[in-house]
């Protein structure tokens, strides 16, 4: 029996690269890949070194087809609020609050707990081939990793709607349509097309770029009282200084999170 990690993590340079490793069962969430994720939060929240996050799949057939089917029917109701749901819940919601930017590469099926998975990101880029659904009706059932609120955030709530209580499968294009995939591209050219748009990110100053993700996410609509204190807060730190010099000696910055 193969002893490799479900979930695959390391570093590289800036880069923190996520990896759902179960392509022979289409990368199904069980358990053990939940906790694997929270170990590669807990790393990343950590560190200081890394200023994007790629959250990818093995396999290409599929990003993440939602929980396994036999994982969490095998649960007693009581087991399923205590471990399986809440455990979704508190890793999705880790994820989604990371400081750097998450960025999500969906290639082949992202259905259920796995569009789920996908909604956590900051930014998804889908394949051609990639496909959508929230297929949890079928089975009689709800989404149960906060599907219905994120969705309806991203999409609207009439398109989520749409989804959840038709259980249908949209395609990437009708996904770069409704705004729930920032761009779709050749399945060939994913990895160089985040591979480009990390670069752009990773010029910008860390803190000034993970403070704006704060804002961008937060529910509150007094703009001003929340942009006024983050920029207070990025003007006091060193790299404001070395961006404002480099604009005037008209080289590039050199940030380094601080």
């Amino acid at each position: 029996m193969s002893t490799e990690p479900k979930i695959l993590f390391h570093v590289e340079g800036q880069v923190g690269r996520i990896t759902l490793n179960r392509p022979g069962k289409l990368n199904a969430l069980d358990l053990e890949m939940l906790r694997q994720l929270e170990g590669a939060v807990d790393d990343l929240e950590s560190r200081t070194d890394v200023r994007a996050v790629l959250l990818d799949s093995a396999g290409g057939r599929a990003f993440c087809v939602g929980a396994d089917i036999h994982a969490w029917t095998a649960l007693a109701p009581l087991e399923m609020w205590s471990t399986w749901i809440r455990l979704g819940h508190r890793v999705f919601n880790r994820l989604a609050t990371l400081r750097q930017p998450l960025i999500a590469l969906i290639q082949g099926f992202a259905f259920g707990g796995g569009l789920e998975l996908a909604l956590t990101a900051d930014i998804r880029i889908a394949s051609e081939q990639a496909s959508f659904a929230m297929p949890e009706v079928k089975l009689a059932t709800v989404p149960g990793w906060a599907g219905t609120s994120r969705l309806s955030k991203i999409i609207g709530r009439p398109r989520a709607k749409q989804m959840i209580f038709s259980g249908a499968t949209i395609d990437a294009g009708c996904a770069e349509r409704w705004g729930l995939v920032n761009e779709v591209v050749p399945a060939d050219i994913l990895q160089t097309r985040a591979a480009e748009l990390i670069q752009l990110i990773s010029r910008n100053a860390p803190i000034s770029v993970q403070i704006a993700k704060q804002l961008v996410n937060t529910d509150s609509t007094d703009a001003l009282v929340l942009e006024s204190l983050a920029g207070a807060l990025s003007a006091s730190t060193t790299d404001a200084s070395e961006g404002l010099k480099s604009f005037q000696e008209k080289r590039p910055p050199e940030f380094r999170g601080k």
